[in-house]
């Protein structure tokens, strides 16, 4: 059953990181600015969660660009879920590069429970280099929501060739903060193995908060949920996940959860599903 969904509700954003996986050339061909009523989407999740008695249904407002540049958008979306929200069979998440993020957005987002979480590769070296020299930029918006919550957000970090040149310090720079970490397994050039992305996240556990799951996602240490408990809403469609974009629609956005129906042969969920389409 659906329990999951993360809705891309643009497809732009202010950077242009080296090893984004949204905007690769085979992919800008899928990402064209198609109109998607995220609204119906939102009535048709909460129809879901009633009908299925969901205790709580983890919401993410993520995808293909940097959710912020619609910050007005974001707002109407996430007061439509408010109820949900506020009795927690909703719980919504978004994720941002930290350079746009404002004490407004950060106080909204606290009045309305959603969880604001930074990508931030770690030390400014390996950070630099692939999201376009931001790190003091990213730094200074983390310390806002310090200011604003009394607590350091969850941050998303990907973990490519370079950080295994540079786990110790990785590692290192992400203590003292205290909160969960997402560690993401780079794809494509300058990317890593399963195992070598494996062997990481076991040593980051032992001194971190990291985030693991059971039917997740290969790229966050999980399984591929592909299928079973997850999906995507980008461009009006609805996909297997974000990686999958490039992959064959499973349904129109507009189609209640209940009737989405990916289908999808067998295979050895420690592996992407999207990985062995490539092979």
């Amino acid at each position: 059953m659906i329990t999951r969904a993360c809705i891309s509700i643009n497809n732009s954003c202010n950077l242009n990181c080296a090893y984004c996986h949204f905007h690769t050339p085979d992919k800008a061909l899928f990402l064209d600015d198609v109109y998607m009523d995220v609204y119906k989407i939102l009535d048709n999740i909460k129809s879901h969660i009633d009908k299925y008695s969901i205790k709580v249904f983890k919401l993410g407002f993520v995808g293909n660009g940097e959710p912020l540049l619609d910050y007005e958008a974001l707002k109407g979306y996430i007061e439509h879920i408010s109820d949900y929200l506020s009795d927690g069979r909703i719980a919504a998440y978004t994720i941002t590069n930290g350079t746009l993020i404002t004490e407004e957005m950060l106080g909204f987002f606290k009045v309305h429970k959603v969880n604001v979480g930074f990508s931030i590769d770690g030390i400014p070296e390996i950070h630099n280099k692939w999201r376009c020299g931001t790190h003091n930029k990213v730094m200074n918006a983390i310390e806002l929501y310090h200011s604003v919550n009394s607590s350091y957000p969850s941050m998303n970090c990907t973990v490519c060739r370079d950080t295994l040149d540079r786990v110790d310090d990785t590692i290192a720079f992400f203590e003292p903060f205290g909160s969960r970490i997402t560690f993401s397994r780079m794809i494509g050039n300058g990317g890593i193995s399963l195992n070598e992305f494996h062997n990481f996240i076991s040593k980051a556990q032992e001194r971190l908060n990291v985030r693991t799951g059971s039917y997740d996602c290969t790229m966050y240490g999980g399984m591929c949920g592909a299928g079973i408990n997850n999906i995507f809403y980008a461009n009006g469609n609805v996909y297997l996940c974000g990686n999958c974009v490039d992959l064959p629609v499973i349904a129109d956005s507009s189609v209640p959860l209940e009737n989405i129906d990916p289908d999808l042969p067998l295979f050895d969920r420690k592996q992407c599903y999207r990985e062995i389409q490539q092979l």
